[in-house]
């Protein structure tokens, strides 16, 4: 897609196929145990998002343990083992260069999580009933009928 029809930042349809590729493939060394690292074994990761540069020439890998116990360790295990990671990608996706990898933890999780509690909180369910009368109708209607 040429740029003038892209907005922003947005990454072009090219850069989103390529993050997908190689976020299917670490998924898949990882769930296939691979990597023997002490610090993976007997882990589960996942792997939420993939981030690429728009050269296609660097990686961002965004991991997070089921649970999000350890994280620091899994992703130092990753980091230990980017090397082999950068080759199996390199086999794997077909480019004309293998991009260097990197290993973040995933916040996103955590970040939900934060809202999940706020919407929890008394006082913003109050307000937002507050704020949509609409919905209090149908919820006594609904209530009324049942």
């Amino acid at each position: 897609m040429p740029k003038s029809h892209q907005q922003g930042n947005e990454p072009s349809h090219r850069t989103l196929r390529v993050a997908e590729l190689i976020r299917h493939t670490v998924s898949d060394l990882l769930t296939r145990g691979v990597i023997s690292d002490p610090a993976l074994a007997g882990q589960v990761v996942t792997i939420p998002s993939v981030r690429m540069s728009p050269d296609l020439k660097l990686a961002t890998i965004f991991v997070m343990p089921l649970g999000g116990k350890d994280v620091l360790s899994v992703v130092a295990a990753l980091e230990r083992n980017k090397k082999f990671l950068r080759t199996e990608i390199a086999r794997t996706v077909n480019l004309k260069f293998a991009p260097e990898v990197r290993f973040k933890a995933d916040e996103s999780f955590a970040e939900g999580a934060k809202i999940d509690a706020l919407f929890a909180l008394p006082q913003v369910k109050r307000d937002l009933a507050s704020q949509n009368p609409e919905t209090d109708n149908q919820d006594d209607q609904k209530d009324e009928a049942e």
